[in-house]
């Protein structure tokens, strides 16, 4: 199901500063991270109705791709 254009750009929103508040980050670097996300992506492509869920949620998930990923590119770095 694909959800109209307003509404998920508000749930964006939402999400966005959900993450800021989270991570005690500007607006700015949490809206860099969230673009720059698969999160967004999926959520823009309409998979698994993502955007069906809460708020907190997909802040969660923003928060836990961007550890994994500051995981591995700490790990990549050690090794070069």
């Amino acid at each position: 199901m694909k959800a109209s254009p307003v509404l998920l750009q508000k749930k964006c929103v939402r999400v966005i500063e959900c993450f800021a508040k989270k991570k005690h980050i500007s607006l700015g670097e949490a809206l860099d991270c969230f673009y720059k996300s698969d999160l967004y992506t999926l959520i823009h492509e309409g998979v698994s109705d993502l955007h069906c869920m809460s708020d907190q949620y997909l802040a969660d998930e923003l928060e836990e791709e961007y550890r994994k990923k500051n995981i591995s590119d700490r790990s990549a770095d050690d090794l070069g």
